[in-house]
């Protein structure tokens, strides 16, 4: 070997391929450049000159500045500096081939070519065999990227990325081919077509166990979360096999052991057993052990707490049967952020650096002692508190909500409260708000807390028109959740709208031929910038006009006769401290004016006149759901309102009762005559009558006097992953001070389909119940005047639901939500008719989408089971479907 190499250098006169003959050497016979005979201690020369061959995109100088050799510099060949070059070159995987030849010797001057081949370069990327909407995901997770050099180990790891990643989803038999061809339209660039072939999902056909006599097979099989065997019936938790779901599975198994005392249990084997393409079975065997019991537990190094304390927080006695994953989750239960356990507990308390474990000290027969060592470590403060990523909403929005002040004891919880209340300010993606602890220094006792946030939308625009009503319905609305009001005036604010101080600023238009509405409401939730004090004010104007129809049956609209409210409400909410933080109590004022003019379609018991309301409301609520104001996984919203008006009654002395025999008096006679009365002198004392009757209502309604007492809960419970039961129970009543005066025509209830209440005259409360018409499920009443069977409106309702949600996508750009409901509700004329059981009952199934510039959108496919409270209607309800705009989450 020694003697072909000596022979081929000296031979040579043109072109040599020094390099790649001594590479050939270094293979065959493993010495180094210095130990190659005839170069056997290396030859030094002067570098004369360098080219560079085989170039096809890159400059030739870059590649030569790139190699640091230089013309005139001493180099020895063979020697390390061209081993480096070649080298360095390959590390750059630009390259599918480098080598060095020298081209001519002058003397001691040495010249040398350097000969290259460019790696192509990526152009297009085409895959086959996913959606097309999955295409850009796979390109963006192998990196993909338009002009990357196209490498074997690109082509292998890409390969390699998207069958572990079908595979995980279940297709064991994936396959994905990759091929690359060359692009005519550019130099050195070559397409790539990536042809994959999930087939089809592998499921597990059956599932045994060996060794098991403690533990059924049922309960072992009910201990794998996700991994079931195949059943006909199973449409939530698939039967498909995934590795690592599997292997944490089988974890689970040995903790349903742990969990009954089998401490010792394990899992021996597990057997993955190909049935065909599509089905495996799976056999599991196990060593049980003996069952154990908890001895002598005893708590080593607090001084903090007593054992009394931190026993009754571990909640484990002497004598209990041995559960491992209890004694674990007492002391630390990852699973929970506000779990109540021994961690939590000194976390919450400014030990963040203290760390708790229990340690088995002797097991003698069937009894396990323990003792729960305790380094409680340096109580710790909060040094620095800081946020990243609100590019929109001003730092004193953000930082009156947060419970973490520099200076405060480090607790666990008030970051997790911290979470939960900028995730209801709307103002950014509560998925992705993240407390990042830093600098923790457990010898100075301190750390910093940083939380980096995501804005989200909080600006919405309602725009819509649909026929209802007699004609065309426009609406125009506006809501702006993080308005700035200090900034109205400042012209360069507007983008598009002063934005960031946390204020609600909504205006809303609807207006038809028959109807106008208008509201501006404006809200401050920290009124004086120093507490929680929100300010309300509210605005709003309604009108309806007399309808009647023409010959040809169209609707004549006459703006002459009408009704019309004005009203105009404040109000103060306050955060307050007790039973507990989450507690707010609110106070409200309001003003409203009912004023007719000609105008009884029905709705009310006078066509002219005017009534007045002014009242005050006393709200109670407590709010803890979250994380999310959109999709809540956790927790529970209580609010008790009532509301009063003066009783004027008491201090008058107007004849109420005398008034109210009267207008009895007089509907009896109505309806003694008919509608239709039969001659002239009843047509005339007929409308003598109702001109009476319309005058004693308005006075008997002249001041409105009521009371109106609410109740609404909301439970969430996040059952598994993200799946959550919302659990709602519902009551109203409207009530009387004066029999004599008796229920108010105005703020009654409507029960029954979509809830949706824009377009309200009369102060109404919509309720919701889906798989029924709106309003179906209100008291029916018979009008003396008209004949006619009318919905007057409840004077109490209750309404109970369930409903299971899961959700498709929870990003800022658009939250997505499937549901499945149970309902049951009803509403009564007056509480004597009042029967908590007697309900109307519905399911069905739905769909929510929120964007952050559109509200929450949405539809319902209910049907109801009961009939509906026309006296005429037969039979169920049925399926009705229900369009939701704008409804509560």
């Amino acid at each position: 070997m020694e003697k072909l190499a000596n022979n081929f250098i000296k031979n040579t006169k043109h072109t040599t391929r020094l390099y790649l003959k001594l590479l050939l050497l270094l293979l065959f016979t493993g010495q180094s450049f210095a130990q190659v005979t005839s170069f056997e201690n290396g030859k030094d020369y002067i570098l004369g000159g360098l080219s560079v061959t085989g170039l096809q995109s890159y400059n030739e100088q870059t590649v030569k500045t790139y190699t640091g050799l230089r013309v005139g510099q001493p180099i020895t060949v063979p020697g390390d500096e061209i081993s480096a070059v070649i080298k360095k070159l390959w590390s750059l995987e630009l390259f599918s081939n480098v080598e060095m030849y020298y081209t001519n010797i002058e003397g001691d001057n040495i010249f040398l070519e350097l000969n290259i081949t460019e790696r192509p370069t990526l152009a297009n990327v085409t895959v086959y065999g996913v959606k097309k909407r999955k295409v850009e995901d796979i390109i963006n997770d192998t990196d993909l990227k338009k002009g990357k050099k196209i490498t074997e180990s690109l082509i292998a790891n890409t390969k390699n990325y998207l069958q572990n990643k079908y595979k995980k989803q279940g297709y064991l038999n994936a396959k994905v081919n990759i091929v690359t061809a060359a692009d005519t339209s550019a130099t050195n660039s070559e397409n790539m077509v990536i042809n994959v072939k999930k087939g089809d999902k592998v499921k597990i056909r059956s599932i045994t166990f060996e060794g098991n006599e403690k533990l059924s097979n049922k309960r072992l099989a009910k201990s794998l979360k996700k991994t079931k065997k195949k059943k006909f019936y199973r449409f939530w938790k698939k039967s498909k096999y995934i590795e690592g779901d599997y292997k944490e599975d089988l974890s689970s198994l040995v903790d349903a052991y742990a969990e009954r005392g089998y401490r010792d249990a394990r899992v021996l084997s597990d057997t993955f057993i190909k049935v065909d393409e599509n089905n495996i079975d799976l056999k599991i065997k196990v060593e049980e052990g003996n069952k154990y019991y908890f001895g002598n537990i005893n708590f080593v190094g607090n001084s903090v707490y007593t054992d009394r304390e931190l026993g009754r927080i571990l909640g484990i006695r002497k004598g209990q049967t041995y559960n491992g994953v209890l004694l674990k989750e007492r002391v630390q239960d990852d699973s929970k952020p506000d779990a109540v356990d021994l961690t939590n507990l000194y976390q919450n308390n400014g030990y963040l650096f203290s760390s708790i474990n229990p340690v088995e000290v002797s097991a003698v027969n069937d009894t396990i002692d323990f003792e729960i060592r305790i380094i409680e470590g340096k109580e710790t403060f909060l040094d620095h508190v800081t946020v990243v990523g609100n590019d929109k909403t001003n730092d004193h929005v953000i930082f009156r909500e947060l419970r973490t002040r520099p200076g405060q004891k480090y607790s666990k919880d008030n970051i997790v409260r911290s979470i939960r209340e900028l995730g209801q300010l709307g103002f950014f993606d509560a998925e992705q708000i993240t407390p990042d602890i830093q600098n923790p220094d457990p010898n100075a006792g301190t750390v910093d807390v940083q939380y980096s946030l995501v804005e989200s939308g909080s600006s919405q625009i309602e725009l819509q028109g649909g026929f209802g009503g007699g004609g065309f319905i426009g609406t125009l609305g506006l809501s702006f959740s993080n308005f700035s009001l200090k900034n109205i005036f400042n012209g360069e604010a507007y983008k598009p709208v002063p934005m960031g101080d946390g204020q609600t600023f909504a205006l809303r238009l609807q207006a038809s031929r028959t109807f106008r509405v208008y509201s501006l409401n404006f809200a401050e939730p920290w009124l004086g910038g120093k507490k929680p004090v929100r300010f309300n004010l509210s605005l709003s104007r309604t009108q309806q006009f007399a309808t009647n129809f023409d010959n040809r049956g169209r609707i004549d609209v006459d703006r002459d006769r009408g009704f019309a409210i004005t009203g105009i409400s404040a109000g103060l909410a306050k955060r307050v401290q007790w039973p507990d933080d989450f507690f707010t109590i609110s106070h409200s004022l309001s003003y409203q004016l009912y004023d007719f003019n000609d105008f009884n379609n029905g709705l009310f018991n006078f066509g002219n006149g005017s009534s007045n309301s002014l009242s005050y409301t006393l709200g109670i609520s407590r709010s803890s759901q979250g994380p999310s104001r959109i999709f809540p996984l956790s927790g529970s919203n209580f609010e008790l309102t009532a509301k009063f008006t003066p009783p004027y009654s008491l201090f008058g002395n107007k004849d109420f009762r005398g008034i109210r025999d009267e207008i009895d008096e007089i509907t009896e006679r109505l309806f003694e005559i008919g509608a239709t009365p039969a001659n002239i002198e009843e047509q005339l004392e007929f409308a003598e009558l109702s001109d009476q009757l319309e005058r004693l209502e308005e006075e008997r309604f002249k001041l409105l006097e009521f009371y109106k007492i609410k109740f609404r809960g909301d439970w969430y419970t996040n059952l598994v992953d993200k799946l959550v039961l919302r659990t709602n129970a519902e009551f109203g009543f409207l009530g009387s001070y004066n029999n004599d005066i008796g229920a108010v025509p105005f703020e009654r209830f409507f029960v029954g389909g979509d809830g949706l209440g824009n377009f309200t005259l009369d102060g109404r409360d919509v309720i919701q119940l889906r798989g029924y018409e709106n309003s179906s499920l209100t008291p029916f009443s018979t009008n003396p005047v008209t004949g006619n069977q009318e919905r007057d409106g409840g004077t109490i309702y209750n309404k109970f639901s369930l409903e299971l949600r899961y959700p498709l996508t929870l990003k800022p750009s658009a939250s997505i939500y499937a549901l499945s409901f149970l309902e049951a509700g009803n509403a009564f004329n007056n509480f004597n008719e009042y029967n908590p059981f007697e309900l109307k009952r519905s399911a069905g199934v739905g769909l929510r989408i929120f964007m952050p510039a559109f509200g929450l959108l949405g539809i319902d496919f209910g049907y109801g089971f009961d009939t509906d409270a026309n006296p005429n209607s037969s039979g169920p309800s049925g399926w009705q479907t229900h369009f939701i705009i704008g409804q509560q989450f």
